[in-house]
């Protein structure tokens, strides 16, 4: 009370005084100033100097108090008070929200406010899922729009219409031609589309970097024109399967898309040498080319892509019969292709030891090489071969049947980072060449189908060899206890008509291999029992009676099933050691047996071809499927898959028939993965035909497959209506002329459309 006494004193007090008047005349400009800037409830105070300071007690107070200190009406605060989140730039925003997985994450970011939906939709739209016809549908819908609140059609990248492809038609396409950013496009095994639906997507398509339309048999000639015309910027091409496509139109092509780098004509049985001779020609940066079954192409576009190529690295030539040694010979002297990692001369009978060699001196860095059936190499290519040293990971030399075990011991002396090899059919091999193969460190894949001679020996040597190691003392001697464990690396083996095993030796190799998760024994008699019976794979349903009563595939949980059987199994108690090893179990830091080591064909497909009815494919390509869940009784292997597709139509006959870098019918191109990078081989995208083609141009941040609409006026309000297909879409999009609709190819919607002005969402882009 006093001091609120006090207070009321003074300002009676000051409100009592009047000030002296002055003379204006006389007064000082800049005093005069300086007072009238001052609190009124002082006239006594001195003029601050010049250069003093201003105070915030002394600014300017409308109020007749005479403490002179601003009241809450005096503060006027110009900037709103932003909680943090709102702080942040949108460059920030954007890449928080890139971070989210979940496509229904990101619609509820859309729906949190205007600014976040702003910086959210492109991530949401650059990536559509038409995995069904009722998302197909709607993002059709949504497309069509005459003023939709965003411009949807400007922010999708990519297009992937493979899982729609056995009902994809021109209508079902037509409405995604406006579209005119799309950089990567993907219309695999879409047979009923033709150039007039193509023509459309790529005519305005000028930021187009990936087209792969493989399979698709109806495209011709004029498509592959409109592309020259309208996608000079392309990088990436799959026709794989076109056979109606001329030599003329792939020239053009060439003349036109300098910039391609992975070209894929798998199965263009029409082309010949002038519409390659074109590529290697005007296209120096070409990285990947896959000729694979072109049996027209000859020697000189061989030479040539090798020879004007500045970075060529990958160089399929699998069953290009009509190439010979001249291919190579030719080559420009003094030169070195350092760049070349992958090179398959499948089936190419014509080459022989001198190409060999020369491939060698030109190629020194050669990762992968495919001899399988160039039956007229001898022990004198692989001693070429051996020179590659620590560069060589995989090599494969099935129906090789001239080379011996001198050939294979010098391999294994020069090359020690081998991780894959294949010697089927190579029937000159002996226990000798094995127990040396066993000694790779990083041994992860080797295949001895039909090497007859090898015995138990060569069982008991891989055995070994994953079991423990001798760690040499400093001294360069060894003696007790110098055994430690080994981490086993081995987890295919592939050793079906090796008729001499027995089990007690198999037995050794299942305890001592923990990641083993192939084992292919089919002819070997000792496992020709009913009781193994049920941990087998069911042999492919095209095979004679014959092949399913001999058939012994061993994989995935099969494998596991089938060690533990044999362990503790009274029967076959006589077969186990007298001091029997622990039965092999995953590494602590490794839970998964199926998990890869680090190493550049990590999340290959297993390319030894033992008749198994499996075609194990090297598609470096982690965007597979997961294989459907195989029956009880029949464990399947999450790396490979099982089904006629992978099966071959008479095995027994002719092993080996298959090359390990063919492209497989329906699937992805090959996409290489970074050389000596760890591959988590269970991580699978959204899609499996998604993002064929690497393109080295950097990218949008992939999104998740999903779609939001938020559509409405734009005139100063909330965007009317917000909609999403973030799960579920089916064909004949609206504007089908082939009569193609969504409601005859999938069961009606029932989800309810959002009235105007809602924000509730749908499962649909276009809220219909």
């Amino acid at each position: 009370m006093r001091q609120r006494a006090s207070l009321d004193m003074i300002a009676d007090d000051r409100a009592g005084l009047t000030p002296a008047p002055r003379d204006d005349n006389d007064a000082d400009p800049m005093v005069q100033s300086q007072e009238d800037s001052r609190s009124t409830s002082s006239t006594s105070s001195p003029a601050p100097a010049d250069n003093e300071e201003s105070d915030f007690f002394l600014g300017a107070n409308d109020s007749q108090s005479s403490l002179g200190v601003p009241n809450l009406q005096d503060i006027q605060v110009e900037d709103e008070c932003l909680p943090p989140v709102n702080r942040l730039p949108n460059e920030i925003l954007i890449s928080v929200f890139a971070k989210l997985s979940s496509s229904s994450d990101i619609l509820h970011v859309m729906l949190t406010c205007k600014r976040w939906a702003r910086n959210a939709v492109d991530i949401l739209w650059h990536r559509p899922a038409c995995s069904t016809w009722d998302k197909h549908a709607s993002i059709c819908q949504t497309l069509g729009q005459e003023s939709p609140y965003f411009a949807y059609r400007e922010f999708i990248k990519r297009l992937n219409l493979a899982s729609l492809a056995d009902k994809v038609n021109d209508g079902s396409v037509m409405p995604l031609s406006v579209c005119t950013r799309v950089e990567r496009l993907t219309l695999t095994g879409c047979k009923g589309l033709t150039d007039s639906g193509l023509i459309a997507l790529v005519q305005n398509s000028t930021h187009l970097l990936a087209l792969d339309i493989s399979l698709d048999e109806q495209i011709t000639e004029a498509s592959i024109y409109a592309i020259a015309e309208n996608c000079q910027r392309l990088q990436g091409l799959n026709i794989s399967g076109c056979n109606k496509i001329s030599n003329e139109s792939m020239v053009k092509l060439a003349e036109t898309c300098r910039y391609i780098k992975r070209l894929k004509l798998n199965d263009c049985n029409q082309l010949t040498d002038d519409g390659i001779l074109a590529f290697a020609q005007h296209c120096p940066n070409i990285l990947e080319i896959d000729l694979h079954q072109c049996r027209l192409v000859g020697n000189d576009p061989v030479t040539s892509l090798l020879a004007k190529g500045q970075a060529l690295r990958e160089l399929r030539l699998a069953h290009c019969e009509l190439v010979d040694d001249s291919a190579f010979l030719s080559l420009p002297l003094g030169r070195s292709y350092e760049h070349l990692r992958i090179l398959d001369l499948t089936s190419c009978v014509r080459l022989t030891d001198r190409a060999v060699e020369k491939i060698i001196d030109v190629a020194p860095r050669l990762r992968n090489l495919v001899l399988a059936k160039c039956r007229n190499i001898t022990d004198a290519a692989v001693y070429a071969i051996s020179r590659l040293g620590k560069n060589l990971h995989y090599v494969h030399l099935g129906h090789c049947g001239q080379i011996t075990d001198d050939a294979v011991k010098r391999l294994v002396q020069c090359c020690n980072r081998i991780r894959y090899i294949d010697l089927g059919c190579c029937v000159h091999l002996t226990d000798d060449s094995v127990t040396r193969l066993a000694q790779l460190p990083k041994l992860k894949r080797i295949g001895l189908v039909k090497c007859a001679n090898i015995t138990d020996d060569s069982v008991y040597a891989l055995a070994r060899a994953n079991t423990h190691r001798v760690r040499s003392r400093k001294d360069g001697t060894s003696g007790e206890n110098t055994y430690y464990p080994s981490h086993s690396s081995l987890e295919r083996v592939h050793l079906s008509y090796c008729t001499n095993l027995t089990l007690k030796s198999i037995m050794r190799l299942l305890n001592s291999c923990p990641r083993l998760t192939h084992l292919s024994l089919t002819g070997v008699q000792a496992f020709l029992r009913e009781d193994l019976d049920q941990f087998c794979r069911d042999a492919p349903p095209e095979f004679t009676e014959h092949q399913r009563s001999v058939f012994c595939v061993f994989s995935g949980q099969g494998v596991v099933n089938l060690r533990k059987y044999l362990n503790y199994e009274p029967i076959f108690a006589t077969l186990r050691d007298a001091h029997p090893t622990r039965p092999a179990q995953p590494p602590p830091h490794q839970p998964n047996p199926t998990h890869f080591d680090g190493g550049f064909d990590d999340a290959d497909g297993d390319a030894v071809d033992d008749d198994d009815g499996l075609e194990d494919e090297m598609v470096v390509d982690p965007q597979h499927p997961p294989p459907p869940p195989p029956p009880p009784h029949a464990p399947v292997d999450p790396g490979l898959g099982s089904g006629p597709e992978l099966a071959h139509s008479s095995p027994p006959a002719d092993l080996l028939s298959t090359n390990p870098f063919a492209y497989v019918q329906g699937h992805p191109p090959y996409v290489p993965q970074h050389f000596g990078v760890a591959t988590n081989a269970q991580t699978i995208p959204s899609h499996p035909h998604d993002d064929d083609f690497l393109v080295d141009d950097a990218d949008a941040p992939s999104a998740p497959a999903s779609t939001v609409t938020l559509v409405g006026s734009n005139h100063g309000g909330a965007a009317s209506t917000a909609s999403v297909p973030y799960q579920t879409l089916q064909p004949g999009a609206a504007g089908n002329p082939n009569g193609a609709s969504a409601s005859s190819a999938n069961t009606a919607d029932t989800s309810p459309t959002p009235d105007a002005g809602s924000r509730t969402p749908s499962p649909h882009p276009g809220g219909a």
